[in-house]
């Protein structure tokens, strides 16, 4: 689709260098009868430069390529509309730009809201100097999680005060739907309790975009087809809640060197599992944490995170996260896969897969 956006854009573009060659009488150009002045040539030769940083702008992926689309298209229409009886057909090319322009004003705008809202959170920990996680920040802590702790490659590193998860997966509404593959980035602000979560599907071809945003104990979801047009907003109470059970599963399975957070309570140890409970804002919930022999977190467990029902209900349901195949990331031993499945009377289901490609510990900018 990208592909034949940009055959168009470029194509479109061409065109109008007909009316600069007319113009200046470089040749003749049969398909246009009306009489063009040389300077009427100069502007039909700014609509093809416009239209041709537009394709240059869209190929690369410059998210504000839009501004330049609105520019070129208005030029553009304005001089069909001059001479209608010979360019007339192009006001269906610049239609459909506009429409894509339109799409791509809402992607930037939406993706705007997102980064803002990082760089708020990185303004905050600027500040906050760097110290070491020693085996002394450990000690109070259970066996397990100490074990998990080492295995991770944590200790000897800087605390973590933020840090930044990328992904890519599927995820799906119910057992019904068809997969959606997905992108996702992620920052989580520790002293302020903060999780800005943005994901990009497709969904039956079309584009999809996600932004959960979870801060000062409250937490809201809002999905967007195109980036513009909304599909699925969810907030409230039980949204906060099952946000807080999110933000301490991030910290249990993206960044194990906060598991010395005083904000967690370590509740009970059985083998190689332990029990701990996480209060933020007013809120507790609680959770199970599997470990294998060699330390790696292999399950989170917790009957604390809600569902929501087609109806858009919330109930509370069993809800886990198995992780598996754990390797080196970016200098740490963390998952490579991860599931998440909620428990129904019915049987598990899961809803989304995810695969980590990139972790970053403390990072200063937005990327």
């Amino acid at each position: 689709m990208r592909i034949a956006f940009l055959i168009l854009v470029i194509g479109h573009g061409l065109i109008h260098l007909l009316g600069f060659v007319k113009g200046y009488g470089l040749s003749e150009v049969k398909d246009l009868t009306q009489p063009i002045s040389k300077p009427v040539g100069v502007v039909w030769l700014v609509a093809f430069i416009l239209f041709a940083i537009v394709a240059q702008l869209f190929a690369l992926k410059n998210a504000q390529w839009w501004v330049l689309g609105v520019i070129a298209v208005v030029v553009s229409q304005v001089l069909i509309m001059y001479f209608w009886q010979d360019a007339k057909f192009g006001t269906i090319a610049n239609v459909i730009i506009l429409l894509v322009t339109i799409i791509g004003y809402g992607t930037w705008h939406f993706d705007r809201s997102f980064e803002n809202e990082v760089t708020n959170g990185l303004k905050q920990t600027a500040s906050i100097p760097d110290s070491i996680l020693t085996e002394a920040d450990i000690q109070q802590l259970p066996e397990p999680v100490k074990k998990y702790i080492r295995y991770a490659g944590a200790l000897g590193k800087p605390k973590v005060t933020h840090f930044k998860a990328e992904f890519t997966g599927k995820i799906r509404k119910n057992a019904a739907s068809e997969w959606m593959p997905l992108t996702s980035v992620q920052y989580n602000f520790m002293g302020a309790s903060e999780r800005l979560f943005f994901l990009d599907a497709t969904m039956k071809s079309l584009p999809v975009a996600g932004f959960h945003c979870f801060k000062n104990g409250t937490a809201y979801m809002d999905i967007r087809l195109f980036s513009l047009f909304k599909v699925q907003y969810q907030t409230g109470k039980e949204m906060g809640v099952s946000e807080t059970v999110t933000f301490f599963n991030d910290m249990c399975c993206l960044a194990p060197a906060t598991l010395i957070d005083k904000r967690i309570k370590w509740l009970e140890t059985d083998g190689d599992k332990v029990k701990a409970s996480f209060t933020n804002n007013g809120i507790t919930i609680s959770a199970w944490l599997y470990f294998n022999d060699k330390g790696e977190l292999i399950n989170f467990i917790t009957d604390d995170r809600y569902a929501a029902g087609d109806d858009n209900t919330f109930t509370k349901r069993r809800w886990s996260t198995p992780l598996r195949d754990y390797k080196e990331t970016d200098g740490y031993n963390l998952f490579g896969n991860a599931e998440t499945i909620y428990r129904y009377p019915e049987g598990e289901f899961c809803y989304a897969t995810f695969s980590l490609t990139h972790v970053e510990y403390n990072g200063k900018d937005f990327k």
